[in-house]
C-alpha cells in the first residue's frame, strides 16, 4: 500500500479539527446553523493554514448525505463525504486558478453553473490560487457572483489577498486565517508522533514548530522528512544533521564571543559554524532569531509568553542577555537585517558577514541618550560597557556635582568665611543649571506638566542665602503670576529643598531686554553665556563625551 504522507493522513474533517483558526471555525458553524451562509467566500492567508481544508469542510457540511439540512458536524462517512475527501465529487468542483486562469476557463464555469448539482444541495465552486486569475477572468465572475443561482456556492482560496479585485473582494464574505502559533503546531506534531507510535525526545518539538514558520502543513512535511531519516527516538540533532538547521549551541557561542567583546573568538565562532556546511546568509537569520530572543528577555523577562523556547534554552538565553543592553540588541538586530540581502547577492558573503561580526565585537556599545547621560553625569568615566549603568536620581546628581565644586582646589583656597559661603552657592547653582532639563523633566512626573511647562522658559540665575532667582524672558510675564497663586511656588520650594537637600526660597523676576546698541559691548559675555549653556546641554554633553570632542565655535542660525 503506498504511503500518505502525513499532510494528507491528518487533514482535519470537521471544523473543531482545526489547529489555530478557531474564531473562523465557530463563525462558519454559527452561518450553517442559522441558515446565513453567504454565496461566496474569501479565505486569504500564508501557505498550510487550512484554507483549502477549511472549504472542503464547508463543503462536506453543506452536502452532507446523512442530515436533511446542512449541518455543522458532516458524518465524513456518507457518499458525499468521501468524494469531497477524496477530491473528485461531481458536485464540489475545485479548481487551480495558477493553471485555470483566463477569461475562457471562467465563460465554461459559468456556463455549467446554471445546472443544478446532481445528487447534493449545492453546486460549490473552490477555486485555489485565485489570485492568478487574469484582469479579464476576473471580470467575468463578477455577473455570477453578483447574481449567483441560489444552487451555487463559491468558496475563493488565495495567499496573496491583496491581489484579488476589489470588486470581486466587495462580493465576498473575506476570513482572514492566522498563521499557527509554534506551541498549537507542537501540541499537533506530538499527537501525530503518538497516533504514529513513534519515539521522539522533548526538546525536539518547539525548534521544529518554529522551522514551520507558521504553517501546520509545512511542519507536518518537515516531520516527514524526519521520520524518513529511520532514527528514533528523534531529536533536536536531527534537524541539524538533516535539516540544515544551525547548531544551537555554536550560535549560542557566537553571540557570546559578541557580548564578550572578543572579535578573535567571534570570527573562531563563525568559521566553526561555516564549516559545519552552514551558510553565511543562514547564520545571519539564526542570529536575527536568536537576538530577538535576547531583546525578548531584555524586555519582558525570561518566563514571558512572546518566548517559545525549553527551559534550557531560556536559562542560556538568560545568561547571554547580560552581556548585552536593550539599545545594544535592536542596532544589532537592525544590522543584520540591511545586510542580509547583501550577504546574500554577494560574491564574498563570508567576508561581510565577518565584518559585520567585527563590528559588532570591537564597536562601542550602544546606549540610547538617556542612560548614556546617566552614565555620564553619574561620574562614570570609564569606557561604556556592554552592562547599563546604576541607575543614578536628580538629586544624587545634583548634590555630587554641588560637593564636587565646592572641594574642588581652587575653592579650597580661599581662607575668607563669606568667599566660603559664596563658592558653596555658586557650586550650588551651577548644579541646579547643569541638571536644569532632568529637574524640570522630574517637576513634570511630581508635580504636573503644566507647572515643568511654565518653568521651562526660567533660567536658574542666582543662588544666594538659601534663595534661588528664576529669571524669565520679559514676555513670560503671565507666567511669573501663575507660578505665585494656588501655592504653586511652595510646592516647588518643596521639591527643590528635596533634590538639593536643603531648605530652598524661590525668587520669581523678569529679565532685562537688551537694546540693540548694548550688544556691542556685552558681545562677549553673551557669547561666552550662550557657549556655556549649549555646553552644559545634557545632548550637547553626550556628544561631547562620547566622541571625546570639544567645541571650537558657535555659529548663530540667522534663518530661524
Amino acid at each position: 500500500m503506498a504511503y500518505t504522507v502525513l499532510a494528507r493522513k491528518y487533514r482535519s474533517q470537521r471544523f473543531d479539527e482545526v489547529v489555530g483558526q478557531d474564531a473562523i471555525s465557530q463563525t462558519l458553524k454559527n452561518a450553517i446553523k442559522t441558515d446565513k451562509v453567504a454565496h461566496a467566500y474569501l479565505f486569504a492567508g500564508t501557505r498550510g493554514v487550512g484554507k483549502t481544508t477549511m472549504a472542503r469542510i464547508l463543503a462536506k457540511s453543506l452536502n452532507c448525505h446523512s442530515s436533511d439540512l446542512p449541518t455543522a458536524t458532516p458524518c465524513c462517512k456518507c457518499e458525499s463525504c468521501v468524494a469531497i475527501n477524496a477530491g473528485d465529487d461531481i458536485d464540489v468542483i475545485e479548481i487551480d486558478g495558477a493553471s485555470n486562469n483566463g477569461v475562457e476557463e471562467v465563460r465554461k464555469l459559468r456556463e455549467n453553473a446554471i445546472y443544478r448539482p446532481a445528487r447534493s444541495r449545492f453546486k460549490i465552486y473552490i477555486i485555489d490560487e485565485v489570485h492568478m486569475l487574469s484582469t479579464s477572468a476576473f471580470n467575468a465572475l463578477l455577473k455570477i457572483l453578483e447574481e449567483p443561482p441560489s444552487h451555487v456556492k463559491f468558496i475563493f482560496a488565495t495567499t496573496e489577498p491583496n491581489k484579488v479585485i476589489a470588486t470581486i473582494q466587495s462580493r465576498c464574505q473575506r476570513f482572514d486565517f492566522n498563521n499557527i502559533t509554534p506551541s498549537k503546531i507542537a501540541e499537533q506534531l506530538k499527537y501525530i508522533l503518538k497516533e504514529e507510535k513513534i519515539k521522539y525526545e522533548e526538546d525536539l518539538m518547539l525548534p521544529l514548530a518554529k522551522m514551520a514558520n507558521g504553517s501546520m502543513r509545512d511542519g507536518l512535511s518537515l516531520l516527514d522528512r524526519l521520520i524518513s531519516t529511520g532514527a528514533e527516538p528523534l531529536n533536536a540533532g536531527l534537524l541539524e544533521e538533516y535539516l540544515g538547521l544551525a547548531d544551537s549551541e555554536k550560535i549560542y557561542n557566537l553571540i557570546g564571543k559578541i557580548g564578550d567583546s572578543d572579535a578573535a573568538g567571534a570570527l573562531s565562532a563563525a568559521d566553526d559554524l561555516i564549516s559545519s556546511g552552514i551558510g553565511e546568509v543562514l547564520i545571519v537569520d539564526s542570529l536575527i532569531d536568536y537576538m530577538r530572543d535576547l531583546m525578548v528577555v531584555k524586555t519582558a523577562g525570561v518566563d514571558s509568553e512572546l518566548l517559545i523556547l525549553t527551559g534550557e534554552q531560556k536559562k542560556r538565553t538568560a545568561e547571554l542577555a547580560e552581556k548585552f543592553d536593550t539599545a545594544g540588541i535592536v542596532y544589532s538586530i537592525t544590522a543584520l537585517e540591511k545586510m542580509r540581502w547583501l550577504i546574500k547577492n554577494s560574491d564574498s558573503p563570508r567576508a561581510l558577514l565577518e565584518a559585520l561580526l567585527l563590528r559588532f565585537s570591537l564597536s562601542e556599545h550602544f546606549l540610547n541618550i538617556d542612560e548614556l547621560i546617566r552614565q555620564r553625569q553619574g561620574g562614570d568615566d570609564s569606557s561604556v560597557k556592554k552592562k547599563p549603568a546604576d541607575k543614578v536620581t536628580v538629586a544624587e546628581k545634583v548634590k555630587r556635582q554641588s560637593t564636587q565644586r565646592q572641594t574642588s582646589p581652587q575653592e579650597s583656597k580661599s581662607k575668607n568665611t563669606n568667599s566660603g559661603d559664596s563658592a558653596t552657592s555658586s557650586g550650588s547653582l551651577e548644579a541646579i543649571q547643569d541638571n536644569w532639563l532632568s529637574l524640570l523633566s522630574d517637576i513634570g512626573n511630581k508635580l504636573g506638566n503644566g507647572t515643568a511647562g511654565l518653568l521651562k522658559s526660567a533660567r536658574p540665575s542666582r543662588l544666594g542665602n538659601s534663595v534661588l532667582t528664576l529669571t524669565f524672558p520679559p514676555s513670560a510675564g503671565m507666567h511669573i503670576k501663575i507660578c505665585q497663586s494656588n501655592g504653586r511656588a511652595e510646592k516647588i520650594e518643596s521639591w527643590l529643598g528635596e533634590q538639593t537637600g536643603s531648605k530652598v526660597k524661590v525668587k520669581f523676576e523678569i529679565g532685562e531686554q537688551k537694546e540693540a546698541g548694548q550688544q556691542g559691548g556685552a558681545g562677549k559675555g553673551k557669547s561666552s553665556h550662550k557657549k556655556n549653556e549649549l555646553v552644559n546641554d545634557p545632548a550637547v554633553k553626550t556628544v561631547l563625551l562620547g566622541l571625546d570632542a570639544k567645541v571650537t565655535g558657535i555659529e548663530e542660525n540667522s534663518n530661524k
